[in-house]
C-alpha cells in the first residue's frame, strides 16, 4: 500500500536521521568530519539553507509520478531512493543535532526557524497528495487491497499520513528546542 511506504519514507527521514545522530557520540564523529578532504565539504552541507534544500529537493523530486513510478519499478533505483532519503536527512537533522564543534548545531531559536521551514516543503507535498483528484502513482492501482482501502484512499491516507503525522514529529522537536531555549534562557 503507498499508505505504509509512506510511514517507512517518514520512519527513513524522521525517526533513524535523529536516533542516529542522537546516538553517536561527538568523539566519534570528530576524527571523520574534521579530516582531510571531509572537513569542506561537510562545512558546506551543513549549512542549514543547504541541509534544508537538499532534503526537500530530494523529497519533493521523487514524489513526483514519473520518478516514483520509477523507483517502484526498479528494485535498485528504490534502494538508491531510500538510501538518498536517509543520507539528505540525516544533513537535515545536522544543523539541529551536531555533536561537532567545527560544525556547530544552531542555537534553539534558529533551530525552532528552521526545522519550521524544513517541514513546509514536506506539508506541501502531503497536502497535494491528500486532494489530489486522481491517482498520482498507478502503481498502487494494481496492488492488493487492504483494509478495504481504494487505490485513492490508500493515496491519501498515506498523503495525510506524510502531512500530519510527519510534521508533528517536526512539531516536537521544535518544542524541544523551544525547552532547551526557556531553560536557558533562566
Amino acid at each position: 500500500l503507498f499508505s505504509v511506504h509512506m510511514v517507512q519514507h517518514l520512519v527513513l527521514t524522521l525517526v533513524f536521521p535523529p536516533l542516529l545522530l542522537g546516538g553517536i557520540p561527538g568523539w566519534l564523529l570528530r576524527p571523520l568530519a574534521v579530516r582531510r578532504g571531509v572537513y569542506p565539504v561537510a562545512r558546506v552541507l551543513s549549512r542549514p539553507w543547504v541541509a534544508a534544500l537538499l532534503f526537500s529537493a530530494s523529497l519533493a523530486l521523487w514524489h513526483l509520478s514519473p520518478f516514483y513510478d520509477l523507483m517502484m519499478r526498479s528494485h535498485e533505483v528504490h534502494i538508491a531512493t531510500h538510501l538518498m532519503f536517509m543520507v539528505t536527512a540525516t544533513i537535515m537533522w545536522w544543523p539541529v543535532m551536531s555533536r561537532v564543534p567545527e560544525l556547530p548545531r544552531l542555537q534553539p531559536l534558529q533551530g525552532i526557524l528552521y526545522l519550521f521551514l524544513v517541514c513546509l516543503p514536506m506539508q506541501v507535498i502531503g497536502a497535494l497528495i491528500t486532494f489530489a483528484d486522481g491517482q498520482l502513482y498507478p502503481w498502487y492501482a494494481a496492488a492488493p487491497r487492504t483494509w478495504g482501502l481504494s487505490p485513492l484512499d490508500d493515496q491519501r491516507l498515506g498523503g495525510l499520513l506524510m502531512w500530519i503525522p510527519g510534521n508533528l514529529w517536526v512539531f516536537g522537536a521544535i518544542a524541544v528546542l523551544f525547552f532547551k531555549w526557556s531553560k536557558e534562557d533562566e
